[in-house]
């Protein structure tokens, strides 16, 4: 006898052609914004019918190849800052170990309003500061340091919140180290080639992955990740940013919906 379980777990409930539209939208704005395109592939999968769990693992193999082609893309126009990478990497990787310590340890809400407040922050800081296209990192010892800690914070976040790196190191780059606008993006976008590979072993090991539907949505948002950095190219820092701060509230609304729900819920 079939459960509502097993239909809700069954691949075939989404339609490939939905599979395809989601993919093309979530690397789009992964090309466009230096981000992961989980925002809107998390919550459409649940929609669609799908556990959280499995859209969230799913979510995160998606990542993988639109990274690197969104990376690649990035690279080749000389968008990428490849220090500030690995370093951004090396953090996030400690970040995400420290995130799994203090998730039995810290209160969620503190940590939640944390991150709401310094979204509230970074949406404020992309109407004042307007990044010059053509800056670059400069890499010293102080940069390094922060850069390391940028990347463990946002590592933290991520195990503890489930927010992906994008929304944070994206800003962070550009107000803190006054980053352009596109080679935040594109180093972003490098960041999270390892972070998805970390990821995803983790949740197939779990079972926590849906291989029809990683597919699906990954190949899709490499067709259009290219589109994404070409409406990037085009349009100005001051376009770029009022548009991310759209984004940035956009997730931020999303996550404080999710956190109510899950506080009415206990």
């Amino acid at each position: 006898m079939t459960t509502s379980d097993d239909l809700v777990r069954t691949p075939r409930r989404i339609p490939l052609w939905a599979l395809i539209l989601l993919g093309l939208a979530a690397g789009y704005l992964s090309g466009l914004f230096g981000v992961g395109g989980g925002i809107i592939v998390v919550p459409t999968l649940v929609l669609m019918g799908l556990d959280q769990r499995r859209a969230a693992g799913s979510s995160i193999a998606a990542i993988l190849p639109t990274a690197v082609i969104g990376a690649t893309s990035y690279g080749i126009a000389g968008h990428v800052d490849w220090i500030a990478g690995v370093v951004l990497a090396v953090g996030i990787i400690l970040g995400t170990q420290l995130g799994s310590y203090l998730l039995a340890r810290l209160p969620y809400s503190v940590l939640f309003w944390i991150l709401i407040v310094f979204m509230a922050g970074v949406i404020v800081s992309l109407w004042v500061a307007i990044p010059n296209r053509g800056d670059t990192i400069s890499i010293d010892g102080p940069a390094v340091a922060g850069l390391l800690v940028v990347g463990t914070f946002t590592g933290v976040l991520s195990g503890l919140l489930g927010v992906g790196g994008g929304i944070v190191v994206v800003p962070a780059l550009i107000l803190l180290f006054g980053a352009g606008d596109l080679v935040a993006k594109g180093t972003s976008l490098l960041v999270m080639i390892p972070g998805s590979l970390s990821g995803t072993l983790g949740n197939v090991r779990r079972g926590n992955f849906d291989l029809r539907i990683a597919t699906g949505v990954g190949l899709a948002a490499c067709l259009a990740s290219p589109l994404g950095l070409l409406t990037a190219t085009a349009i100005t820092p001051l376009a770029s940013n009022i548009a991310f701060s759209i984004l940035v509230c956009a997730v931020a609304t999303q996550l404080i919906f999710k956190h109510a729900g899950s506080q009415r819920r206990t």
